[in-house]
């Protein structure tokens, strides 16, 4: 079960990830993105986790919408 303390922490460390893949200009280590994203997206939020935030805390979520096919 994801606590809100690991959920949160994939969010953060999501973004961060993301930043560190925004600057570099070329990744030289062999599935260094691959095992980051296995790490971070194991508590990283479902749709229906954010729909539920976003029921209770619309000024700060947006209700997810479906996956494009």
């Amino acid at each position: 079960m994801t606590t809100p303390y690991e959920r949160t922490k994939a969010v953060v460390e999501t973004r961060a990830f993301l930043e560190i893949l925004a600057a570099a200009e070329d990744i030289s280590v062999a599935g260094l993105v691959q095992s980051l994203a296995v790490c971070l997206l194991r508590h990283y939020p479902l749709d229906i986790d954010i729909a539920v935030s976003a029921a209770a805390v619309p000024t700060l979520w947006a209700q997810p919408h479906g996956k494009k096919p």
